[in-house]
C-alpha cells in the first residue's frame, strides 16, 4: 500500500522516490520527538535507547530495506573494539582504517555516475560518528591537563554499553544526513540534562519551528528553480551553443540553487534536534542557544562576499568534526599547510572515490590560498583600505558577489558531475575560467603588493 502511494507522491512532486522517501524521513523526526518529549523524557535511559535505535532502524529499513545490515555491522565491530582493546592508539587506528575502508568498499560497489540515495549517504555520517566515538573514549583515558577544552567535553569516562551505541548511532535526528554530536552529548540528553528548564522538557518548540520554517523555505526554493538549473544541461549541444557569458552565468544561478538541497535538509533536520534538546547549547549574554547541532548560519551563507564566510557557514558539523579529529590531532606535523592538505585530502576520500571530488577540495584550497593573500593585501594597502571603506563599497559589494557565487559553482561542477569526462567537457566550454583567474590571481599577488603596499609595511611582513 505504501509503496503505490509513495510512487504517487514522487510523481506529483517531480522527484525521485529515494529523495521523497529520505524527505519523509527527516520530517517524521519531528513527530518522534514530540514522543520523545511527552511519553519518554522521563523514562530510564534504556528505555529511551531502545526507542532511538528502533526509530532509527525503522528510517533505515524504510530507505535501504535490508541494506540497514552495513551500518548494524559496523556499530557492532565499534563496539566490540572499545570493549576489547581498550584506550589505545591502536583502538583509535583500528577503527579509523576499518570504518573507512568499509565506506571506501560500499563506495565502489555501489557507484554509479549519477548521484544516487543509497546506504552510503547516511552511513558516511555514521562513519565520522564511529571514529569519534574511538578518539573520545581514548580522550577519556588522559590526564585532564592533556585535553583541549574541546576533547574534555566529547571524552568519555567510561566503555559505553551495546545498547547506548546504538541509540547514539541510530538516532532519528542524526542518523541519515547528520549533525555530527558526541556521545556525551547523547548522554546528556538521554539523562534530561540539555534543557532550558532543570527536570523538565526544554522550551525549544519555537526555535524549533523557526528552523523547520527556514528550512522548508530553501526546500520550496530548490522545489522551484532546481528544475530550471539542472545538472544534464552542462552536457546538452544547447548549453555549449549559448555565449559565454551565458554559460558562465548559468554555473553561477546553477551553484546557489543546487546548494539548497542540502541547506534545506541540515537546517530541517537541526530543527529535529533543537525539538528534542540536542540542539541546547547553555546560555550566553542571558539567552537560552539552541545551535549545539547547527551544520547552517543561512544568514552568513546568503549575505558573506567571501569564500571563506560560505565554507565557515556551510555544513558546520563536518567541518568541526574534521578540525577536531583530524586537522589538530596532526599538531605534530609542525605545518599548518600540510596539515590542511592532509585533512581535506580526507575529506575528498569521505565524500566518495569520484575524480571530481578531488578536483572540488583542490580548488577549495587554491580559493582560500588566494582570498587570504587578498583580504592581506586590502589591509595592507592604505589605496584599497580606503576604496573599501568609501561610499562606492556597494558597488564594490555586488561585483564581489557575482565573482564570489560564480567562483563558488566553478568547483561544484566536478562535485556534482563526478566523472572527468562529464566536468571536463564543462570546464573546456568555459575555457578553464576558473583557473585562469586564481592561478593568474596566485602569481600576481606579490607585485601588486609591491605596488600597492608602502614599503615599510612590506619590510614588516618580511620580518614577521
Amino acid at each position: 500500500m505504501a509503496a503505490p502511494l509513495l510512487e504517487k507522491l514522487s510523481e506529483s512532486l517531480g522527484s525521485p522516490e529515494p529523495a521523497v522517501r529520505l524527505l519523509l524521513s527527516i520530517l517524521i523526526g519531528y513527530p518522534f520527538a514530540l514522543v520523545y518529549r511527552r511519553f519518554l523524557f522521563y523514562q530510564p535511559a534504556t528505555v529511551i535507547h531502545w526507542f532511538h535505535t528502533l526509530s532509527g532502524l525503522a528510517l533505515a529499513a524504510f530507505n535501504f530495506g535490508p541494506q540497514l545490515y552495513h551500518s548494524a555491522v559496523c556499530i557492532i565491530v565499534q563496539f566490540l573494539m572499545l570493549r576489547l582493546m581498550g584506550r589505545t592508539v591502536t583502538t583509535v587506528l583500528s577503527s579509523f582504517t576499518f570504518q573507512m575502508l568499509y565506506l571506501m568498499a560500499g563506495y565502489y560497489y555501489t557507484a554509479t555516475e549519477e548521484y544516487d540515495i543509497k546506504w552510503t549517504m547516511p552511513h558516511c555520517v555514521l562513519t565520522l560518528k564511529l571514529i569519534g566515538l574511538s578518539f573520545d573514549y581514548y580522550d577519556g583515558g588522559k590526564e585532564a591537563s592533556q585535553l583541549s577544552s574541546e576533547q574534555k567535553s566529547g571524552a568519555l569516562p567510561s566503555v559505553p554499553s551495546l545498547l547506548e551505541v546504538l541509540g547514539f548511532s541510530y538516532f532519528y535526528g542524526g542518523f541519515l544526513v547528520g549533525p555530527q554530536f558526541t556521545l556525551r552529548s547523547y548522554q546528556k540528553l538521554v539523562a534530561g540534562e540539555l534543557t532550558d528548564c532543570p527536570g523538565k522538557p526544554p522550551n525549544s518548540v519555537i526555535p524549533a519551528m523557526k528552523r523547520f520554517g527556514l528550512g522548508f523555505l530553501c526546500l520550496v526554493i530548490y522545489a522551484i528553480f532546481s528544475p530550471s538549473y539542472p545538472d544534464s544541461y552542462y552536457l546538452t549541444d544547447e548549453y555549449e551553443a549559448q555565449p559565454f557569458w551565458y554559460r558562465c552565468v548559468f554555473i553561477l544561478l546553477w551553484g546557489k540553487v543546487i546548494l539548497y538541497k542540502y541547506v534545506s535538509c541540515w537546517v530541517i533536520a537541526e530543527g529535529v534536534c533543537i525539538l528534542c534538546g540536542l540542539g541546547y547549547n547553555g546560555v550566553v549574554d542571558g539567552k537560552h542557544q539552541w545551535d549545539a547541532c547547527a551544520n547552517m548560519k543561512v544568514w552568513l551563507f546568503e549575505t558573506t562576499p567571501l569564500f571563506g564566510g560560505t565554507i565557515s557557514s556551510f555544513n558546520i558539523n563536518t567541518n568541526a568534526w574534521a578540525a577536531r579529529h583530524v586537522f589538530k590531532r596532526l599538531k605534530f606535523l609542525g605545518n599548518k599547510t600540510l596539515s590542511h592538505v592532509t585533512t581535506l585530502l580526507f575529506l575528498t576520500i569521505w565524500h566518495g572515490l569520484h575524480s571530481g571530488y578531488i578536483l572540488c577540495f583542490s580548488m577549495e584550497f587554491l580559493i582560500i590560498i588566494v582570498e587570504r593573500k587578498a583580504q592581506a593585501l586590502v589591509q595592507d594597502s592604505p589605496l584599497l583600505t580606503n576604496l573599501a571603506n568609501s561610499p562606492l563599497y556597494p558597488l564594490i559589494y555586488v561585483v564581489q558577489q557575482f565573482l564570489h557565487w560564480l567562483l563558488m559553482g566553478y568547483p561544484l561542477v566536478p562535485f556534482c558531475l563526478f566523472t572527468y569526462d562529464k566536468w571536463l567537457k564543462v570546464y573546456y566550454s568555459v575555457y578553464f575560467c576558473g583557473h585562469v583567474f586564481f592561478i593568474t590571481a596566485y602569481l600576481i599577488m606579490p607585485y601588486l603588493r609591491k605596488v600597492l603596499v608602502p614599503r615599510k609595511e612590506r619590510r614588516i611582513e618580511k620580518q614577521d
